[in-house]
C-alpha cells in the first residue's frame, strides 16, 4: 500500500513532519510530496545536516550545480530538485531566494525505447492470465503503470469503449481508449474480482481504500463492487493510516517480474519496462496517421512538445531516410 499517505504524528516538531503537513494542507499529490521530501533531504545532507533556514541562495546554487556537474543528473532531474527547493523556501519558509546562478545540467536528448507491434505481440504471447491482460492494456490504452494498477471496476465503460484514468500524473483525470478486443477478458477479470470481493465480505473484510474524503462522503462505497480495484492483490494487508485490513491493488513488482520473464522468453534484446508500452502506443498511433493533439490528450501530456518526441522515432529508418542499399 505504498500509494496511501502515511499518517503524521500529531503536534510533531520534526521539520520533515511539518513539511508533510504543509504540503497536504496545500493539496499536493502524494507522489509530489514524496519527491519533494526526497530532494529536500538530499539538500540538507549535502550541507552537513544544517537547517534550511540557515542556508540561502548560494547554498541552493551549490547543490544544484553539484547535481548537474558532479552527479551528472539530467536537466529534468535538476529541475525537479529546483522545484522542491523553491517550494521549501518560497512557500514553506516564506523566504525569497532571488536570482539563482547555478550551472545548468547539459541537455542530452534521449529517445524513448519503442517496440514494434510484432515485438509487443511476441511478449504478450509469453504472458498468461491477468499479467497478459495488464500488458495489453498498457499497450492498447497508453496508461502509465501506476494508472493501470489504480484502475477500479467503475472506470471501464464497455459501451463507449473508454477507460477513465483518475488522479493521473499531475493529479489530473482523463479519458483514453478501451480496446474492444479486450472486452471479454476484462469482463472475465471483473467476474473474478466480484467472486473475490464476495468471499472477502463473507470473511469480514471487503472494504477497499478510498482516496481523499470519499470514505466520509460515501460511507458505503468502499464495499461496492464498482470501487474495487480491477487488479487486486493476492493477499489482504493493513492500511498504514488506519490499520484496517483491506485488499489493495497488485504490487508493481509482481508485474515487473512477469514482464522481465516474458521479455527474455521472447528473446527481445531491447530494455523493456512497463512505460515502454506507453511509448509504443503513441508511436503506433502516429504510424496510423493520428494527429499529435489527439495523442497528446490520450496520453495526458500538458504540453504538445512532450508528445513531439515520438515523431523522432517514427519513419523509415533514421529521420525517415531510406538506405541506398534498400533502394
Amino acid at each position: 500500500m505504498e500509494d496511501i499517505r502515511r499518517p503524521i504524528p500529531e503536534n510533531s516538531t520534526r521539520f520533515l513532519h511539518q513539511l508533510r503537513h504543509d504540503m497536504r494542507s496545500r493539496g499536493y499529490a502524494y507522489q509530489t510530496e514524496k519527491t519533494y521530501l526526497h530532494w529536500i533531504r538530499r539538500f540538507i545532507l549535502f550541507h552537513g545536516k544544517r537547517h534550511p533556514i540557515t542556508l540561502g541562495a548560494e547554498h541552493v546554487d551549490q547543490f544544484l550545480t553539484h547535481l548537474g556537474n558532479t552527479r551528472e543528473c539530467s536537466p529534468a532531474t535538476q529541475r525537479i530538485a529546483l522545484n522542491a527547493l523553491v517550494y521549501l523556501y518560497r512557500k514553506h519558509l516564506n523566504i525569497e531566494l532571488g536570482t539563482l546562478a547555478f550551472e545548468h545540467a547539459a541537455h542530452k536528448r534521449r529517445l524513448p525505447v519503442v517496440l514494434s507491434h510484432k515485438e509487443v505481440c511476441s511478449i504478450v504471447e509469453q504472458l498468461h492470465g491477468k499479467y497478459r491482460l495488464m500488458i495489453q492494456l498498457l499497450y492498447g490504452s497508453g496508461v502509465r503503470q501506476n494508472e493501470l494498477l489504480s484502475l477500479r471496476v467503475k472506470d471501464l465503460d464497455f459501451e463507449l469503449s473508454t477507460l477513465t484514468v483518475r488522479s493521473g500524473k499531475g493529479d489530473k483525470d482523463r479519458v483514453t481508449l478501451l480496446p474492444k478486443t479486450l472486452s471479454q477478458p476484462l469482463q472475465e477479470q471483473i467476474e473474478h474480482v466480484a467472486v473475490l470481493h464476495k468471499r472477502d465480505t463473507e470473511d469480514g473484510f471487503g472494504e477497499v481504500f478510498l482516496p481523499y474524503a470519499l470514505a466520509r462522503k460515501y460511507p458505503g462505497a468502499a464495499r461496492e463492487l464498482g470501487w474495487q480495484f480491477l487488479f487486486p492483490s493476492s493477499s489482504i494487508g493493513a492500511d498504514p493510516r488506519s490499520g484496517v485490513l483491506r485488499r489493495h491493488h497488485l504490487h508493481h513488482t509482481s508485474l515487473r517480474k512477469q514482464l522481465r520473464k516474458a521479455r527474455l522468453a521472447a528473446q527481445i534484446t531491447k530494455p523493456v519496462r512497463c512505460h515502454t508500452f506507453r511509448h509504443s502506443f503513441a508511436t503506433r498511433l502516429l504510424q496510423q496517421g493520428y494527429d499529435l493533439r489527439t495523442i497528446q490528450k490520450l496520453l495526458g501530456h500538458s504540453d504538445v512538445k512532450t508528445t513531439e518526441i515520438y515523431t523522432h522515432v517514427l519513419g523509415k529508418g533514421a529521420m525517415g531516410v531510406i538506405s541506398p542499399l534498400d533502394s
